[in-house]
C-alpha cells in the first residue's frame, strides 16, 4: 500500500478574546452569542473539528474491500474507504490539484476515484497520484506525481464505530474516549454478536447551532417531560413517568462527553410504541448482565442519552445514533441511522426502524418538537441585547458523587445541568488551547 504522504500542518490562528466572560461555566453562566458569532465558528471549525476525533462511519456499512461513503468532518469534505487489508482510510475529497470533489457518490464500491476537472486519478488508499489527462505536460515540467496523494487523516475504530482526526496531536482515540467506553459497550457489546447500522441513512436540515442540539443529548433530559409530553403520552398510551420520581440516575462526564441514564431497563425503548422490543429486551437482560454485569444490564433500553464531544450522539433504547454536522454558525445537517445488535431478529430489526421513523426522524413526533426549539434558540441570540444576556447552565451545581464505582466524573440524577457544564468547558478549552498539550484536564475539577 502507498506511503501516506506528510503534508503541511494545519495553521492554529490566535484564541479569541473575552471566551471568559461569555461561557462562565464556574458560575453556570454563558452568551448566547456563541451561538450565532461568525468569528467563533470559524475558530470551532479549526480548533474543535479539524482537532477532535469524530465520527465517520460505522464498520457495517463497508463490508467489502473497495466499499466507500462520503462524509464531513466539519465542513471538510472526506472519504471513508474499506482497503484490500480489511483497514479503513479516511481522505479529504478534495483533488489537490485545484480542490475539487473527486467523489460525488454518497457510497458505492471502487477501485480507484477520478477528479471530473482534469482527470487525476487516485486509487483506493488515495495515498498517491496514480495518473492525470495531458500526463505528458506534467513530466516535461518535472512533477512529481508521488507528492501529490489525497490529505489522510488518523483513523481508528472502537466496537465498530470508525473515528478520524487529521491532527497528529491529537491523544490516542481509546485516551480521547477515556471511561466513557464502559457506557458505551451498553449499545455496542450487549450481544456477542457486536452491533449495526440497518437501513440507509436518513438526512435533514435544521436551522440552529450544532452546540445546541449536542449539549441536549449529553444530558439534557429536564425538557423531555415538558418538551415531549404530549408525544409521549400517544406512543406509550398513557401517562408518562416523572423522570426525578425514577428510584436511581446518574449523569456522568469526561472532557466534554457526556451521558445521563436511569437505570429502569426499557424506558426509551418503550416510546418507540413496538412492544416486542420491550419483550427482545427483557429476554436479553440475563446475557447482558453475564456479558457486562447486573448494573450495566439495566441500562440497555432506559432513559438516557449520550453525546461523544464534539457532535456525534446516542439515544440508548431508541437505538438512533446521529451526527450534528455543521454547516455554518446556525444550521446543521444531521445524518440519523439506527443501530442495532447484529444476531437480533431481522423482525426486532425491522420494528426498530419503524419505531425510529414514528420517533425521531424529519417527521417524528419527537424530533419535529426538538428542531423547533433549538431553531429558536439560535435565532433569537441574535438580537443585540439578547446576545449578551446571561443563560443559565447552573442546575446541579455540587451534585457529585466523589465515592462513587462508576467510571468519569459522576454525579448524582438526571435533571442536571453538570454535563452541559462540563461539554462548554471542553469546547472553550479548546478555542483557547494552540495545541493539544495545552488543553487543560479538568476531571475531578467541574462541579
Amino acid at each position: 500500500m502507498n506511503e501516506i504522504i506528510k503534508l503541511r500542518p494545519i495553521e492554529t490562528s490566535e484564541p479569541l478574546k473575552n471566551l471568559d466572560r461569555i461561557c462562565d461555566m464556574e458560575s453556570g453562566r454563558m452568551s448566547g452569542k456563541i451561538f450565532w458569532d461568525k468569528d467563533i465558528y470559524e475558530q470551532e471549525l479549526e480548533k474543535v473539528f479539524a482537532r477532535c476525533w469524530l465520527f465517520v462511519a460505522h464498520e457495517s456499512q463497508l463490508p467489502k474491500a473497495g466499499d466507500y461513503l462520503t462524509t464531513t468532518m466539519g465542513e471538510d469534505e472526506v472519504l471513508v474507504v474499506r482497503q484490500k487489508d480489511a483497514s479503513i482510510r479516511v481522505m479529504l475529497n478534495a483533488c489537490p490539484h485545484r480542490g475539487n470533489k473527486v467523489c460525488f457518490a454518497e457510497a458505492g464500491n471502487a477501485r480507484g476515484f477520478i477528479c471530473n476537472y482534469h482527470g487525476w486519478s487516485f486509487g483506493a488508499d488515495g495515498g498517491r497520484l496514480m495518473g492525470m489527462h495531458e500526463s505528458k505536460c506534467y513530466e516535461e515540467s518535472g512533477f512529481d506525481k508521488s507528492q501529490h496523494g489525497l490529505r489522510q487523516a488518523r483513523v481508528a475504530s472502537y466496537k465498530g464505530l470508525v473515528f478520524a482526526t487529521f491532527a497528529e496531536d491529537a491523544p490516542t482515540l481509546e485516551e480521547y474516549l477515556g471511561p466513557m467506553t464502559w457506557y458505551l459497550d451498553v449499545m455496542l457489546d450487549m450481544d456477542e454478536g457486536g452491533s449495526e447500522f440497518f437501513g440507509g441513512c436518513i438526512r435533514s436540515t435544521i436551522e440552529c447551532n450544532w452546540k445546541i442540539a449536542a449539549e441536549n443529548f449529553v444530558g439534557d433530559i429536564l425538557h423531555g417531560g415538558w418538551t415531549h409530553d404530549s408525544a409521549a403520552k400517544a406512543m406509550l398510551g398513557g401517562p408518562v413517568t416523572n423522570v426525578g420520581e425514577l428510584p436511581e440516575s446518574y449523569s456522568v462526564n469526561w472532557n466534554g462527553h457526556g451521558y445521563e441514564f436511569a437505570t429502569d431497563v426499557v424506558g426509551n425503548a418503550a416510546t418507540l410504541g413496538e412492544r416486542e422490543i420491550n419483550k427482545y429486551l427483557h429476554t436479553l437482560r440475563p446475557k447482558v448482565a453475564e456479558r457486562l454485569g447486573e448494573f450495566r444490564s439495566k441500562l440497555i433500553g432506559a432513559i438516557s442519552s449520550f453525546t461523544v464531544f464534539p457532535n456525534f450522539s446516542f439515544l440508548p433504547g431508541q437505538n438512533t445514533v446521529r451526527v450534528w454536522q455543521p454547516r455554518g454558525p446556525d444550521k446543521i445537517d444531521l445524518y440519523t441511522w439506527v443501530i442495532v445488535n447484529k444476531n437480533a431478529p431481522q423482525e426486532i430489526k425491522d420494528k426498530w426502524r419503524r419505531g425510529a421513523m414514528m420517533t425521531f426522524s424529519p417527521t417524528g413526533v419527537f424530533e419535529m418538537d426538538d428542531g423547533e426549539n433549538w431553531e429558536y434558540c439560535t435565532k433569537t441570540s441574535r438580537g443585540m441585547v439578547t446576545r449578551y444576556q446571561d443563560l443559565y447552565v447552573g442546575l446541579g451545581m455540587h451534585t457529585r458523587i466523589d465515592d462513587s464505582e462508576l467510571p468519569g466524573n459522576v454525579f448524582r440524577g438526571q435533571l442536571n445541568e453538570c454535563n452541559a457544564r462540563a461539554f462548554y468547558q471542553r469546547w472553550k478549552d479548546l478555542l483557547q488551547s494552540p495545541t493539544w498539550a495545552d488543553v487543560p484536564d479538568r476531571n475531578g475539577k467541574m462541579r
